[in-house]
């Protein structure tokens, strides 16, 4: 399979070491408008590098696409009128109507489309998700340090976006109420966030999000009737406790048992390239589909207006 990286910056030039090195498949070449950044990641591979997108027509049988969100739809529908699979990475589109754009554009052509919402590939998330069953309550905490990317959005489409896309997958339920504020620090943009979230289950989530941080802190915690699950995403830990009560009222108070589960450690963005080219041999859906990235930014866009409104 001939796949092309548009887009090597701080996310793609993962993108292109990882398919380079990638069974079955060739790395047709890396697109980048920077001058002389095609050529130098390129030339790690003993690949052609461009600067125009445009390069890659014919030489291709899917791209992964890692440029500024602002330009994801222009690139990304210009290969899927070719017929050509397509990768986006998060947030999938600027709008969720540009969203919408992209995924009708795909159904049409009946090309695949993935968004790039690599937290879903996570070894933890993996094993941990499967444990997750009616939750009442979850708290999720995603601290990062000031970089040096993704500045023109939000944190909230930069870095919140993955848990609004792992709580939609998890919780399985809609969201009927929202309470959220943000602050600007260093930037014009949003810079720090708190969200609370209320869905149709009951079901309860708070989460913070922020870019300025002195640690790193990526966890989440799901309270459920009777065990809890925590899921640490940067070291892959994933603890389970559950409550075990005696059908005696004779007997001993309940007992919690539990402990970290056994993961098998693996790198994310591997898993979901992996799974974008097996979803291109095997014509399936990817594991998060285009909608499902749609489905993430509108709850992103309806965080980010509730944010707007409070100001």
């Amino acid at each position: 399979m001939r796949i092309g990286v548009i887009g090597v910056g701080h996310l793609g030039q993962h993108h292109a070491r990882i398919l380079a090195s990638t069974a079955g498949v060739t790395l047709a070449g890396v697109v980048d408008t920077k001058p002389g950044r095609a050529d130098e990641i390129a030339g790690k591979y003993g690949v052609p590098g461009y600067t125009d997108a445009a390069d890659l027509a014919g030489q291709v049988d899917a791209v992964t696409i890692a440029v500024p969100t602002a330009s994801h739809v222009e690139v990304a529908l210009r290969f899927i009128d070719q017929g050509v699979a397509v990768l986006v990475e998060k947030p999938i589109a600027p709008t969720v109507a540009d969203a919408d754009r992209l995924v009708a554009a795909a159904a049409a052509r009946g090309v695949v489309l993935a968004a790039g919402h690599t937290e879903r590939f996570n070894p933890a998330v993996v094993a941990a998700l499967p444990l997750v069953s009616s939750p009442r309550f979850i708290e999720v905490h995603r601290l990062g340090t000031f970089p040096e990317r993704s500045l023109d959005i939000d944190v909230i489409f930069d870095v919140m976006i993955h848990d609004l896309d792992l709580l939609l997958s998890a919780v399985g339920s809609e969201v009927v109420s929202i309470e959220a504020v943000g602050v600007n620090v260093l930037t014009p943009r949003v810079d720090i966030a708190n969200v609370r979230l209320r869905f149709a289950t009951g079901c309860i989530a708070n989460l913070t999000a922020s870019r300025i941080s002195r640690e790193r802190v990526r966890k989440a915690r799901f309270f459920q009737t009777d065990s809890y699950v925590s899921i640490d995403y940067a070291a892959q830990e994933v603890e389970v406790y559950r409550l075990m009560r005696s059908e005696s009222a004779a007997a001993a108070r309940p007992v919690i048992h539990g402990g970290k589960l056994a993961i098998a450690q693996q790198e994310p963005l591997a898993c979901e390239l992996n799974d974008f080219i097996g979803a291109v041999r095997e014509r399936r859906a990817p594991v998060v589909t285009g909608n499902a990235g749609r489905d993430a930014l509108a709850l992103a866009e309806r965080v980010a207006a509730e944010i707007q409104s409070a100001v």
